[in-house]
């Protein structure tokens, strides 16, 4: 985290399932995404070179942006959840005092619904495609 503190993550059982199967593959620095220097990540370089080799005319940071933008038209969950899911900050202090919570049953809920999101969009991109 750019932000130097922990951000908890409420993952969907699919992602859950994912991350075991990722523990087969680690290094044991402990990241999911390791990098070739052994407890270092893996670059954020590297993850967009991989996505343009794979021809997908994307960004890397558009990831995080695509999920904003599903919770801003496709839901009706209040900014604030989303925008702590993104783990950004609260810029106005006197506000950012008062937000204390990390509203993780919403984001749970919030995720829970990304993901079938994410699961129903797949499924038609495999069929089209």
């Amino acid at each position: 985290m750019k932000a130097k503190r922990a951000h908890v993550v409420p993952l969907s059982q699919r992602a859950q399932e994912i991350l075991q199967a990722a523990r087969n593959l680690s290094d044991g620095s402990g990241f999911v995404f390791s990098g070739t220097k052994h407890g270092k990540p893996l670059s954020d370089m590297t993850l967009s070179k991989l996505v343009k080799e794979l021809g997908f005319d994307a960004d890397v940071h558009g990831f995080r942006t695509s999920f904003g933008t599903w919770a801003q038209a496709r839901t009706n969950v209040p900014r604030e959840v989303a925008e702590a899911a993104l783990a950004h900050a609260i810029r106005d202090k006197s506000v950012a005092a008062c937000a204390r919570s990390n509203v993780l049953d919403k984001r749970r809920k919030m995720m829970k619904a990304w993901a079938a999101f994410n699961k129903f969009t797949t499924a038609n991109i495999a069929r089209i495609g």
